[in-house]
């Protein structure tokens, strides 16, 4: 009898997709006012074709409010999801996710920075965070890969881990210190390092999904290669893998994209380390499937995990990263320990 994994084919991709349409939905007509599911359908149909919606229909909530989050969460789990999954196929860790190179930190530090400072852009209501999150990403990630290239020219995975992990000590310590300091902002920083969508908008949309698109593409592109990495970057290496520029072509994709992420959602945790075990449960280790796999599946865990935010204690809202943390905690402790018992 054949495997799970080896019979994984296009009807789980199909699947993948019911799942993530239905979240979807699900997600736009439940909150803090419930709309009924025809109302919802009817007024994206009507408004995708150009037609009138009818009267009676919450068409800004649904069009306006909604519909915009809903898109920005599905995006933001979707790309923290791939990130994890290419992290821990390049290092070989399974405790690996975007924020093991510190590039999280990073971004979460400049983003602290602009809105305890107040740094806007013309035009804008949130450019001043987005901007210094991404320069801060950048900038992480230059100094975490300049240190490990100083201490180990062979970049190797377990210097850029130690680093990582010692930048991401330096970097909360430097946000710990803006709080402090940061006066009647304390309550809006506090909140944005939980993470949230809350107030996000299409043009979000339209920057995540470029993102996305590009970045993700770039990692997806090199799925045969992180095969090759888990056999070891010396057997890599051995069949004609060029190690060093595989591996800075992903991290530099992944840190641009986990900053352009945590400069629009926050610091959202536990995505990109968990969903890509979940997913690996079912597609097994090859990136092929495991990579594209993640992306619905981190986009459907992150869109769960904002309904139950936006509902459990409704009107109240709480932050999205409060319930990931929560439920990706719990989630992993159980995969360890399956993964123990079956070892």
């Amino acid at each position: 009898m054949k495997k799970r994994t080896e019979t994984f084919s296009l009807g789980i991709y199909l699947l993948f997709v019911a799942a993530l349409t239905s979240s979807m939905l699900l997600c736009i007509c439940l909150g803090s006012v419930s709309i009924a599911l025809s109302d919802t359908v009817t007024a994206l149909h009507n408004s995708l074709w150009g037609l009138e919606i009818p009267a009676g229909i919450a068409k800004s909530i649904i069009l306006n409010v909604r519909l915009p989050r809903v898109l920005n969460v599905a995006l933001v789990g979707a790309a923290l999801s791939l990130c994890g999954a290419a992290m821990q196929g390049l290092l070989r860790n399974p405790l690996a996710d975007g924020s093991t190179l510190g590039v999280s930190s990073g971004a979460s530090l400049g983003a602290v920075l602009a809105l305890a400072l107040g740094i806007t852009l013309p035009g804008t209501t949130h450019g001043g965070v987005m901007l210094m999150a991404m320069l801060f990403a950048f900038l992480a990630l230059v100094a975490i890969l300049g240190l490990a290239y100083g201490l180990d020219r062979s970049l190797s995975t377990n210097s850029i881990i130690l680093i990582g992990v010692i930048f991401s000590m330096f970097a909360s310590s430097l946000i710990n210190l803006i709080i402090s300091f940061a006066g009647e902002r304390i309550k809006s920083i506090t909140f944005w390092t939980m993470g949230s969508l809350s107030g996000t908008h299409f043009g979000h949309s339209l920057i995540l999904g470029v993102a996305v698109l590009v970045l993700g593409g770039v990692i997806l592109g090199y799925s045969r290669e992180l095969n090759a990495f888990a056999i070891g970057e010396e057997n890599a290496r051995h069949i004609g893998v060029n190690v060093r520029r595989v591996k800075l072509i992903i991290l530099v994709a992944v840190s641009a994209l986990i900053g352009i992420c945590v400069s629009i959602s926050g610091t959202i945790g536990f995505v990109g380390l968990v969903v890509p075990h979940m997913t690996r449960m079912l597609t097994g280790p090859n990136h092929k499937r495991l990579l594209p796999a993640s992306l619905f599946a981190g986009a459907i865990f992150l869109l769960l995990a904002d309904l139950v935010a936006r509902t459990l204690l409704r009107p109240v809202e709480l932050s999205i990263g409060v319930v990931t943390s929560l439920v990706g905690a719990a989630a992993f402790v159980a995969i360890f320990w399956r993964t123990r018992k079956a070892g």
